[in-house]
């Protein structure tokens, strides 16, 4: 019986390895080429199209997306014709990236092509080439390199959030009365929108003259508690508008993590006459280091792309000091009409931004890699 069942195994793996007729691998190359070819005349000739040296009266790219679609239907067929059963294998994953090509990076690499262009919706000229001139009003731009400082600062205080969520999270994990209710309480903020946050907070509880929290600021001695007038004070304001809405959704994946660690370790500690502070810092915090790290860089990437609550609270003002990158493209947009250089602003951010996140990412996996 086990001799049988090795023999078929054996069989079945032959069959899996055994190679693809000639004749199906060379009509299976000839069916890309044939694709290719056809995807790739498409291209050019919306290029040339474009460039006003062919008169063909192309409009839109859609010609561009069915010879896509036909492409990637010849490239699955092909996979089958050349490599038979790894090929099927391959239409697992084949489609997924096909799509994430169409709708990641063709859009990616149109978005470079309009940065380096004169496009400004205002405008009768329509779009043109004017090659690296926003790259250069760009560098000039003190307004935007203000917004770019703002995110390092923004972003910082991802940490300050943190210690704060650490904490909750501590005291939500303990035996405490009303656990249920302050758990479900804490999170309403994480539920709300926060353009709703930012009407609710920055343009009711803290207006100025009738707000409940300006009216406690007089009570305690300010005499003029405009929080969105001076610069220092709009940017606080922004920051614990944002971390209201944030801190529990560091708070929820710190509880999950402190809740997966288990008792007896922290009996053990006591029984061996461990205080509070040392349980933490000795055990508690250093098993907490996986759901820590992957909590702030999760947060991190959200904090990069805050615009929803600058833009309705405060537009950037005073004088752009509260602003981000992404509020400040946004205005670009709609207010100058700027499609060329808020595109070059967006695609140089974008770029800021992959590799930070890349060089954060391998120092966190090394960090990991040397602590455990």
């Amino acid at each position: 019986m086990v001799a049988g069942t090795a023999t078929s195994g054996g069989e079945q793996a032959r069959a899996v390895a055994a190679p693809v007729a000639e004749p199906r691998q060379r009509a299976g190359r000839l069916l890309l080429l044939v694709a290719s070819l056809l995807f790739a005349g498409v291209v050019l000739a919306q290029i040339l199209d474009r460039a006003d040296v062919l008169g063909l009266g192309l409009t839109t790219w859609r010609p561009t997306l069915y010879a896509y679609v036909i492409w990637g239907i010849a490239l699955c067929r092909a996979q089958v014709l050349i490599r038979g059963e790894r090929g099927q294998q391959a239409l697992f994953v084949l489609p997924a990236v096909l799509f994430t090509v169409a709708m990641a990076v063709f859009p990616t690499l149109f978005g470079f092509t309009i940065a380096f262009s004169d496009w400004n919706l205002s405008a009768f000229a329509g779009r043109r080439f004017n090659g690296l001139d926003n790259v250069r009003a760009m560098f000039r731009d003190p307004f935007y390199w203000n917004a770019m400082g703002n995110m390092v600062l923004y972003t910082a205080a991802v940490l300050v959030e943190y210690a704060i969520a650490f904490a909750l999270a501590l005291l939500l994990n303990a035996e405490i009365r009303a656990r249920k209710f302050f758990r479900v309480a804490f999170l309403l903020p994480l539920m709300l929108s926060p353009v709703a946050v930012s009407w609710m907070i920055g343009k009711s509880l803290m207006e100025y003259r009738w707000g409940p929290a300006a009216t406690f600021a007089r009570w305690l001695g300010w005499e003029n508690p405009a929080f969105f007038a001076t610069p220092g004070i709009a940017k606080l304001s922004i920051m614990a508008i944002d971390a209201w809405t944030f801190i529990p959704f560091l708070m929820v994946m710190l509880l999950a993590g402190l809740q997966a660690i288990p008792r007896d370790l922290l009996e053990a500690a006591r029984v061996d006459g461990a205080n509070a502070w040392q349980t933490f810092w000795r055990i508690v915090f250093p098993l907490m280091l996986p759901v820590s790290l992957t909590a702030i860089v999760l947060r991190i990437i959200f904090k990069l792309k805050l615009a929803d609550i600058v833009i309705n609270v405060t537009a950037g003002g005073p004088g752009g000091a509260t602003d981000t990158v992404t509020s400040f493209i946004f205005r670009e947009y709609r207010d100058r009409s700027n499609v060329g250089y808020g595109t070059m602003l967006a695609m140089f951010y974008l770029v800021l931004i992959i590799v930070f996140m890349t060089l954060l990412l391998n120092l966190v996996a090394r960090f990991m890699r040397r602590v455990t």
